[in-house]
């Protein structure tokens, strides 16, 4: 096509209508000897048309992805210090963080949201991959859309490679509804931009021409995309790694924060939990309405570790009814649910236990309304604890249980756990739990 135009600009300072050569000289479109191309020059017509669509596509939801995984990253990495910190939970660019419970806070903390996180504190996030995996489909793409037309085989490596994306938030999808039981908005961003990817990536496949012949170099491309890629994941871990906190060193962690004065229990107020013969002895100070005592639960369940762990539990309901250490009531209803699991049979007192977890949002505020209907419910749900149920044999049982709270001089908070007596810190509960509880199993607690 260029020819043409170069030889029609140097033709037309020689028309006869401008004084120069004769007209004869120039053959017509109809004369048999003009060779007139037969359509547009096909890079010229991509250039113009909707050919770039599908790349330009492909190419915007590789920079949606880079903006959603980026942040899910950013906030697991503030985390690292083990503070707690707001997190993003919205998939608008620029909204604030916010900080209490939240479908995001959930997802971040439960052993899904990141990998080796029995050997480094918090592991590697998923998210991090994910940054890395889109911010490289954003350069094959953005490489294609500036240069035009895509041969069949790139294409098809750029098909092939947004599948991967595609495939991980179908799992990770499922494992948040599924196990986790909560929706991260700004992973339903990551899920969405994954689409987007996938549509781009099929469009300019299916507007790729084919090849006349065998594609020789095709498979070669291929595996230079596929480094390409492995190289993107390779430098993006090793800087998370570079820069992972020290905590091998630190005076907590394992080593734990504090010790119980009197561990034993001369008031027979302790309830079983999970009895594991051979089990590392633990306790685990709780409330059976506190949302965080439910999450720290399933999170300990989820990683395995619970199996390696004698499980005993103190009763400490935050409620005011009956504990003198709080002057309101976080939740309400925990002094009645203490007292039946305290009344229950020892094997019983775990289905109480996760019975409450279940329906913990109404129950609270059931009890909030009126208490009464609570314990009615407990009654009807529980038949073998009705004649102890708020007696004064039980309410004394609990006064016991915070009693035993008082001589080990813990802090007025739930969760707390002990492993052979040592405390895990409060900031190893959540990211940090594999980590930690695994090194405090290994040494024995103490």
């Amino acid at each position: 096509m260029a020819k043409y135009l170069d030889d029609d600009l140097d033709l037309a300072s020689e028309r006869p209508d401008r004084g120069r050569g004769d007209a004869a000289a120039f053959p017509e479109a109809g004369d048999p000897d003009f060779d007139a191309p037969a359509g547009p020059d096909p890079d010229l017509a991509f250039a113009r048309g909707a050919g770039r669509f599908p790349l330009a596509l492909a190419f915007v939801g590789s920079l949606a992805g880079c903006w959603f995984a980026g942040t899910s990253t950013a906030d697991f990495v503030a985390h690292l210090d083990r503070q707690v910190h707001a997190i993003h939970c919205s998939v608008v660019p620029g909204a604030q963080a916010e900080l209490g419970e939240s479908g995001c806070r959930t997802v971040m903390l439960s052993p899904y949201s990141s990998w080796f996180r029995d050997s480094l504190w918090g592991g590697i996030p998923v998210s991090l991959w994910a940054l890395a995996v889109f911010a490289f489909m954003a350069y094959r793409s953005g490489h294609l859309l500036w240069r035009g037309r895509p041969t069949r085989s790139e294409a098809g490596f750029l098909l092939a490679a947004s599948a991967l994306p595609n495939v991980m938030s179908a799992i990770y999808g499922y494992l948040a509804w599924a196990e986790v039981g909560a929706v991260c908005t700004v992973c339903v961003g990551i899920y969405v931009s994954s689409a987007v990817l996938f549509v781009g990536a099929l469009g300019a496949f299916l507007g790729s021409e084919r090849p006349q012949g065998i594609d020789t170099t095709a498979a070669r491309r291929f595996g230079v995309g596929v480094l390409e890629g492995v190289g993107f994941v390779v430098a993006l871990t090793v800087v998370y790694l570079a820069w992972l906190p020290d905590t091998e060193g630190s005076e907590r962690g394992a080593k734990g924060c504090g010790a119980l004065v009197q561990p034993e229990d001369p008031a027979g107020i302790m309830v079983e939990l999970a009895r594991v013969p051979g089990g590392k002895p633990s306790i685990e100070v709780l409330d059976p309405l506190c949302p965080a005592c439910r999450a720290f639960d399933e999170r300990l369940t989820a990683s395995g570790l619970d199996k390696k762990l004698d499980q005993r539990a103190v009763l400490f309901p935050l409620d005011s009814s009956c504990n003198w250490m709080v002057t309101q009531s976080l939740h309400p209803g925990a002094c009645a649910v203490s007292e039946a699991m305290l009344c229950a049979q020892p094997d019983k007192a775990r289905a109480i236990l996760e019975w409450a977890f279940e329906h913990q949002e109404s129950l609270l505020a059931e009890a909030k309304e009126d208490e009464g209907k609570l314990r009615q419910r407990l009654k009807s749900t529980f038949p073998e604890v009705a004649a102890c149920l708020g007696t004064p044999v039980a309410k004394n049982k609990v006064v016991k249980s915070l009693q035993w709270t008082v001589a080990n001089a813990l802090p007025v908070m739930t969760p707390q756990l002990f492993v052979a007596g040592t405390r895990m810190c409060d900031e190893d509960t959540d990211l940090g739990l594999e980590y930690t509880l695994t090194r405090m199993l290994a040494e024995g607690g103490r």
